[in-house]
């Protein structure tokens, strides 16, 4: 059977203005794709090398279509290069997509074909989402970075104070950014030789972390002066307010700031059905590390070092009514507030005042 080419198919003058529908599948090496065309007959079946040359190859001779994809590790850069060849996009949500998700037939040219009939019959049952831009990807990628270094840090302080427990020691009590190779001083010769250079390592990420902080203050300072309205709420620092601001990336996405805590999947999850409405956990949908930053907020505020406010207050009567797992509920319940009131003195560019109702509530009684 004779292969068929893009360029043979695209340089029929048949095809010319009719509607395309591609659903594009996309791998970490080859990605395949399927060409629909206005009455969902199959054209063109191919693979294609999943790099910007040979995406710019195909899919810029390919007329102004519709093309459906999957959220994923190359997906942003495909998207914008696509948009660039002024094709319409839509990126679909992977983990809505229970048609691949929970397919018994699994494998790249069936997904393709199932995203360019979804796309061509509702765009709305791939869940859409919205790559951020280069730029804030870049920026981003600073913050993640600095994460996985600090959670590599982590495992290797954490292996250190194991090995020395081994042989009946300990070494002295720090944060993670103090440790340094004379941590071990006080242990034997012999075991403080081996460990000098695991506590060596430490010592460099600490010095590379460091530098990530630098480069975030640099960045939240020049390029995103919002990140100081954010920063109004004691607990929530450049890390948290830089993420906030990359992720949202534009906050008049949504309609109501209310809007943003079920985007970050903090909402209690739904599953009614006749009169049977269960209590579930929250949905976890949206960007995780996000989510975690909210949370790590809302445990600030709900701390010790956490200033009177309204938040803390609510949080705090939550926290009382008892129950099992009745704290971890009312962290959970405050980061999703945390993240309404970031959204809202964003938006609005206010003061924050941390005890803004309680106050109206006094002069209302007075």
């Amino acid at each position: 059977m004779k292969k068929i080419s893009t360029v043979e198919v695209f340089g029929n003058e048949i095809l010319t203005g009719q509607k395309l529908t591609i659903g594009l599948d996309l791998g970490d090496r080859w990605s395949f794709y399927c060409v629909l065309d206005e009455a969902g007959k199959i054209l063109l079946e191919q693979k294609v090398a999943t790099t910007p040359e040979a995406m710019k190859q195909t899919f810029g001779k390919i007329p102004r279509s519709l093309i459906a994809l999957e959220t994923g590790t190359h997906s942003p850069w495909v998207s914008r290069l696509l948009t660039e060849l002024r094709h319409e996009l839509i990126v679909a949500h992977a983990q809505k997509v229970e048609l691949i998700t929970k397919s018994n037939r699994k494998d790249d040219r069936h997904d393709a074909r199932t995203l360019a009939r979804l796309a061509r019959i509702d765009p709305q049952l791939l869940g859409p989402v919205r790559h951020r831009s280069a730029k804030a990807q870049i920026h981003l990628t600073v913050i993640r970075a600095r994460a996985e270094l600090v959670s590599a840090r982590t495992a290797l302080v954490n292996a250190a104070r194991g090995l020395v427990k081994s042989y009946g020691q300990r070494l002295p009590k720090c944060g993670t950014q103090q440790v340094s190779r004379e941590l071990g001083a006080g242990l034997p010769a012999e075991l403080r030789e081996v460990l000098e250079p695991l506590l060596k390592e430490v010592e460099s990420l600490n010095e590379r972390i460091q530098e990530y902080d630098e480069r975030m203050e640099k960045i939240a300072k020049e390029v995103y002066p919002e990140v100081s309205l954010l920063k109004q709420v004691k607990g929530v620092g450049t890390q948290i307010s830089l993420t906030y601001v990359l992720t949202i990336e534009d906050p008049y996405r949504f309609p109501k700031s209310r809007a943003v805590g079920c985007f970050l999947g903090l909402r209690p999850g739904r599953r009614n059905s006749g009169e049977s409405e269960p209590q579930k956990g929250i949905s976890k949908e949206g960007d995780r590390y996000l989510r975690t930053m909210m949370v790590q907020g809302a445990h600030y505020i709900l701390g010790p070092f956490g200033e009177d406010s309204d938040l803390r207050r609510w949080g705090l009567k939550l926290a009382e009514r008892g129950g099992k797992n009745a704290k971890k509920r009312a962290v959970v319940a405050v980061a999703r507030k945390l993240a309404v009131l970031l959204h809202r003195l964003w938006v609005s560019g206010e003061v924050y005042e941390p005890l803004r109702n309680s106050q109206k509530a006094m002069r209302a009684v007075a």
